[in-house]
């Protein structure tokens, strides 16, 4: 008992450390940082409106509103917003996020690694896994809520799988899918990197497994709700996309951003752009990865099972490691899905991750009574590594209203922008709705980030500006009649046009969800309320 209150206090102050410069007042100055937040305060907005699935910035876009939230990645400004609604500022919101992703990923890690290894080894991969320069470039550098977030997920979901490959359990197949739904609703290019080893990591306990078709059946109904689950967001974002700007402005962004090999093995720390912060995989994650070769020799010769498992995690680092390389050029160039990902050194997720797992089985290959003191020396020195990356370039100081009114920015590159429009609007409009060509008088009744409504007396025929972008799912009503709606006028692109002739109107504009985006809600919903109600009866039985 004594030990395992070690350990618990162990990996609590190895989570903190990371962390400890989130306690200090203001937001951490990173790339995305101010983004995030803003982005946070638009979808908590949107959820005391009574949006549920927020789509639509309101206040992005210079106050044209933007679809970003429709195409960004939600969980972690739910998470953000249940912080927020406690009483939390926006920034501490936020950096609570930032704060649970890093800890998360240690414990999941730890108690996934465990499982199959003994504690000292699994102890060395999370902590490999938390401390890698990557993580800190994620937190302090570039600031990517989501893909830090998703970190904590990508252990999880393979803790789940292995729980159902020792014990076939409905808890842990519903905990799997659950897992796996966090995982995609953290970040989708990490969630979209990680699935194929996922898949990968089933197949070899399939290989392991004596019960294998039940083993099928469980991972495929894990799946199955992972991806129900999570439907909602990734449905509409895949579909959606189309209408945006995001083919073009992705398209050949990768180019100038490959990394050279001698950066991956060590880089300067440097709070600059891309090509400018450090790259490197970690000094003790390319020990790892080169004992792990040795170790793979080794379970070849003792016909080990995990050879598969190694094989795959080399494997696995080896293809992350060219598609970072310029020489990987010609597939970036021919694979648009790829191109989505936009920058290269991207793929240091993966690279994370396997050497991690890696060093964690080669040091358990170890005779057992050096592992404490072995695990030990090389923590500290991941440690001793890791300061200097344990901190920002500095903090930004802003009020809460700048952060929740109206932002001079999309907070993305323009890729989220409808195909009809500009990519940034440039300066704020005079007022929300405005006359073009005509003459009426304007009262303006209600204004949220979804629905716009007016009282208007209409002199003559007339020609009106709603100062909106236009996306699928807005709509116009004059007296509960639905208007048509323009929005490709080269004069105002992308903003909604729209005549009246003389006499008195009620207008609202409304922005609703697509037929489309109401099935994924409806599969996401469905999906949900089962696993709920079958909880929900089976506690009732017990009980009762």
């Amino acid at each position: 008992m004594n030990k395992k209150y070690v350990l618990v206090l162990t990996l609590v102050i190895l989570g903190f450390i990371p962390i400890l410069s989130l306690f200090h007042s203001g937001l951490p100055f990173a790339h995305d940082g101010q983004d995030h937040v803003v982005r946070i305060a638009n979808f908590y907005q949107n959820l005391v409106e009574g949006n549920i699935i927020p789509r639509w910035a309101g206040n992005l876009n210079w106050g044209y509103g933007h679809p970003i939230l429709e195409f960004l990645y939600p969980l972690p400004s739910y998470i953000a917003s249940l912080f927020h609604f406690l009483g939390f500022s926006l920034v501490d919101s936020t950096k609570i996020v930032f704060g649970v992703g890093m800890i998360l990923s240690l414990i999941f890690m730890y108690i996934w690694l465990s499982l199959f290894l003994k504690k000292y080894p699994a102890l060395f991969g999370a902590v490999l896994y938390t401390y890698a320069p990557y993580r800190f470039v994620e937190l302090y550098v570039r600031g990517d809520i989501g893909e830090h977030l998703a970190f904590a997920f990508i252990p999880l979901v393979l803790f789940f799988i292995y729980k159902i490959y020792k014990n076939k359990n409905l808890n842990n197949i519903f905990f799997a899918g659950f897992s796996l739904a966090l995982l995609v609703l953290s970040h989708n290019a990490i969630s979209l990197m990680f699935i194929p080893f996922i898949i990968f990591y089933i197949f070899f306990l399939l290989y392991l497994s004596k019960f294998r078709r039940s083993f099928i059946i469980s991972s495929a109904s894990l799946i199955f709700i992972g991806f129900s689950l999570s439907c909602f967001f990734w449905l509409p974002g895949l579909l959606e996309g189309k209408y945006t700007l995001r083919n073009i402005v992705t398209a050949g962004s990768y180019i100038g951003r490959f990394v050279n090999f001698k950066d991956l093995l060590y880089g300067q720390w440097n709070y600059g752009g891309s090509g400018q912060f450090t790259v490197q995989l970690g000094i003790v994650n390319w020990l790892s990865l080169i004992a792990s070769l040795a170790m793979g020799f080794y379970f070849y010769q003792k016909k080990n099972k995990n050879l598969i498992l190694v094989l795959g995690l080399i494997f696995y680092t080896l293809i992350a490691l060219f598609l970072m390389l310029s020489i990987s050029n010609f597939i970036w160039g021919k694979v648009t899905l790829l191109q989505n990902f936009q920058f290269p050194w991207r793929f240091l997720a993966i690279t994370v991750f396997t050497t991690s797992v890696l060093g964690a089985i080669a040091l358990d290959q170890i005779p057992r009574r050096y592992q404490s003191w072995i695990s030990i020396l090389l923590i500290i020195l991941i440690l001793i590594l890791s300061k200097d990356y344990m901190k920002p370039k500095d903090y930004l100081y802003k009020s809460e209203s700048f952060y929740t009114g109206v932002y001079n920015g999309t907070t993305d590159t323009g890729e989220s922008a409808p195909i009809w429009s500009v990519r940034f609007m440039e300066k704020r409009p005079k007022v929300h709705l405005e006359v073009i060509d005509g003459d009426a008088y304007i009262k303006e009744l209600k204004r949220t980030s979804t629905y716009h409504k007016y009282q208007l007396v209409v002199n003559k025929p007339t020609l009106f500006k709603e100062n909106t972008l236009y996306f699928p799912g807005w709509k116009i009503n004059a007296n509960n009649t639905p208007l048509k709606i323009e929005f490709q006028n080269m004069q105002y692109r992308g903003v909604m046009l729209f005549n009246l002739s003389k006499g008195n109107y009620m207008v609202e504009a409304k922005y609703k969800e697509t037929k489309m985006r109401a099935f994924a809600d409806a599969i996401s919903v469905v999906v949900l309320f089962n696993i709920l109600s079958f909880f929900f009866f089976r506690f009732v039985k017990v009980r009762f």
